[in-house]
């Protein structure tokens, strides 16, 4: 687990690479407070006690996500080239069949370093802010309740296999690590009264993120998911938080889903495969 000091000076960093190019980060700092003892996914670069350089490995399944940051004022020293080169023999030594590089779309300094590496372009991911519209709870078929460890793990994992493409030994591997991070509420979503879907919200201060929304495919096109979305949406707004979430690009439907509940998108993250 990353003390509490480091996560400031992440967070120090952060804001300091955001304000210099107007961009947005995705650090995923749900799963940064959760950090498994001895177990390195991330890499530091200090000069006079100031964090100026930073790498995170985002482990799902057989699948890593990277992302990282200089201070703009420490640029040009090869200090994210030094990081990367660190990431990069992690990713490789725990074998992952695929290693995803996430910049904000309009970062220069993220496509500059990009267009040196062997990468390509995969998708983008839009991220979504909930502007505050009229919904009515208007489907009583349809209800959300607390994921149950004991009962309904079985049932999580078949929504991330069939809604997200994931292994039998991906959604395992999955469904422990989201387990074990804090700050984050799990639901299941039932369609008169048999469960049908999932989904978890983490938290950030007045924030509240939407993830890992998925109906089971025999149960979509029923208007199940719009519901569910509008009873968490409602739900979360209510007790004072900032309702955001994130959708590809290329995923239409669920955009359109979105958009008709409220959601309007604010920036764009764009996702790179690493050539192994």
């Amino acid at each position: 687990m990353l003390k509490q000091h480091v996560l400031e000076d992440i967070q120090k960093l952060q804001s300091i690479c955001q304000q210099e190019e107007k961009i947005e980060l995705k650090l995923n700092f749900d799963m940064l407070r959760s950090r498994k003892q001895n177990e390195v996914n991330d890499f530091f670069y200090y000069e006079n006690n100031q964090l100026v350089g930073f790498i995170g490995l985002y482990g799902f399944g057989n699948t890593v996500e990277i992302c990282g940051m200089v201070d703009p004022s420490y640029r040009r020293k090869k200090i994210f080239s030094k990081l990367f080169s660190q990431a990069l023999h992690m990713c490789k030594k725990r074998e992952y069949t695929e290693i995803l590089l996430n910049a904000p779309g309009d970062s220069i300094s993220g496509r500059g370093f990009l267009k040196k590496i062997p990468c390509s372009f995969t998708f983008s991911e839009y991220q979504m802010k909930w502007v505050k519209k009229e919904l009515e709870d208007d489907n009583p078929f349809v209800t959300l309740r607390s994921s149950r460890l004991d009962t309904d793990m079985k049932m999580e994992m078949q929504v991330n296999m069939e809604c997200f493409g994931m292994s039998l030994t991906e959604a395992a591997a999955y469904y422990e690590q989201m387990k074990t991070e804090e700050q984050q509420n799990h639901f299941i979503v039932e369609y008169n009264s048999q469960a049908v879907g999932k989904l978890r919200v983490s938290y950030d201060k007045s924030e509240a993120w939407i993830y890992g929304f998925g109906i089971l495919p025999s149960y979509q096109k029923l208007g199940i998911g719009k519901a569910a979305l509008k009873q968490v949406v409602l739900q979360q707004h209510q007790l004072g938080y900032d309702v955001f979430l994130e959708v590809e690009a290329k995923n239409k439907r669920a955009l359109q889903l979105y958009e008709t509940c409220g959601f309007d998108s604010y920036h764009v993250q764009d996702y790179y495969v690493y050539s192994l």
